[in-house]
């Protein structure tokens, strides 16, 4: 099974860990190079792309799973394959249940299923 670290803010599903993703050493390092409070020049992205591929070959790490925000993705896949880490998306099943409550009322709720993953 491959060793896929989890470049997201989201810690992993139950069922990610099971496919392979483990959190890195610092998600909170890795939360804030993710998070942009103003639009960031190009070479901003490339230093935090690095930054993140460096944590994720320090790691040992096979692949990363990547998400967040799109105009930010490019420079990651990049700076991932660069360093010979292969950056996936994780690909989930939506599942709608719904269930019947006390008053007659019916809840409906979406659950996501971890069920593969996209090469980016």
């Amino acid at each position: 099974m491959a060793r896929i670290i989890n470049l997201t803010q989201h810690a992993a599903t139950s069922d990610q860990v099971s496919a392979g993703v483990f959190e890195p050493a610092d998600k909170s390092a890795v939360a804030a190079l993710l998070t942009f409070e103003e639009p960031p020049t190009k070479e901003e992205r490339a230093v935090r792309a690095a930054t993140l591929a460096e944590m994720a070959v320090a790691s040992e790490a096979e692949a990363a799973m990547i998400g967040g925000a799109p105009f930010f993705m490019y420079a990651l896949e990049a700076a991932l394959k660069d360093r010979g880490v292969r950056p996936v998306h994780a690909f989930s099943r939506r599942e709608s249940v719904e269930k019947k409550l006390p008053d007659g009322s019916v809840q409906k709720t979406q659950v996501f299923r971890h069920a593969g993953w996209v090469e980016a």
